[in-house]
């Protein structure tokens, strides 16, 4: 029922690429549901027609508008006249406005805005929606509850840990909603980046820990004397490509907003420069 294709867009933040999900692909099963279309690559669409030739495409699922995500959805609409499910666009689920990082897809607008809960029906399967903001505020997982399976978007991949980045990133949800899958019964997981996760309790445990881990690292860095990003990137990332850092700084900022929310982390500025201590 779940088959996968590849797009050929690997690089350090997509592993070997935009994983593109065809739930109902099969020789007996033509109507089917697209989750994550992929991204704007002229080679990626034509691949993506090939591989829904004979098919009549009924749903765009879109976990989230990063740009290799969903931008390819357009066109897979212009083609078959699906409908397009998704949060909403691009920085919608946060309560301070829209500003966005520049990675997002401001293009797609969904057809349908689903909420955690709802239940998309198809002919012969029945999605369930999983809100997990965190990485991005619209970041929505799918469900098939008949399976047991869990289509997790960038909240959770396969081959790395995933990217929180503010204003849109927000690592205390992220944290949350972490938790919020380990208490679901999932059996499985389709990230749309590596292979599935065919054991996802201690699998998400290991996401947890990790994110508490950094958070105490950057505590231990801060009380160390390293008071601002740069230096905190440079002594918690020492053994992590440089070419990944930009993306750590992210990460890092996204780890201190929620730490000086919670009072743990103060900032001061100092010219153009903003410096953390410890609390």
């Amino acid at each position: 029922m779940v088959s996968r294709m590849l797009a050929r867009n690997p690089g350090p933040f997509t592993f070997k690429g935009t994983g593109v999900y065809l739930v109902g692909a099969d020789e007996r099963a033509r109507h089917v549901m697209v989750i994550d279309p992929g991204p704007l690559i002229p080679e990626h669409l034509d691949a993506l027609r090939r591989s829904l030739h004979g098919k009549h495409v009924t749903h765009i699922l879109v976990t989230h508008t990063h740009l290799d995500h969903s931008p390819a959805a357009r066109h897979l609409q212009e083609w078959t006249g699906a409908t397009t499910y998704a949060f909403g666009p691009h920085g919608s689920g946060r309560e301070d406005g829209p500003r966005v990082e520049e990675g997002g897809d401001r293009h797609f607008v969904p057809d349908v805005r689903v909420r955690d809960g709802d239940v998309i029906e198809g002919t012969g399967f029945s999605v369930e929606c999983v809100h997990t903001p965190g990485h991005t505020s619209n970041h929505m997982c799918y469900s098939l509850p008949d399976e047991r399976a869990l289509f997790s978007g960038d909240h959770v991949m396969g081959w790395s840990t995933t990217v929180v980045a503010p204003p849109d990133g927000d690592m205390a949800q992220y944290i949350a909603s972490l938790r919020k899958l380990l208490m679901r019964d999932d059996r499985i997981l389709y990230p749309t980046h590596g292979g599935p996760v065919r054991d996802p309790k201690p699998f998400l445990q290991a996401y947890v820990d990790h994110r508490l881990e950094r958070e105490a690292q950057i505590l231990d860095s801060i009380r160390n004397g390293c008071h601002t990003i740069p230096d905190i990137v440079s002594q918690v990332y020492a053994a992590v490509d440089k070419r990944l850092h930009p993306a750590a700084a992210r990460s890092v900022l996204a780890h201190l907003i929620q730490l000086r929310r919670e009072g743990r982390v103060r900032s001061e500025q100092s010219g153009s420069e903003t410096q953390y201590f410890v609390s």
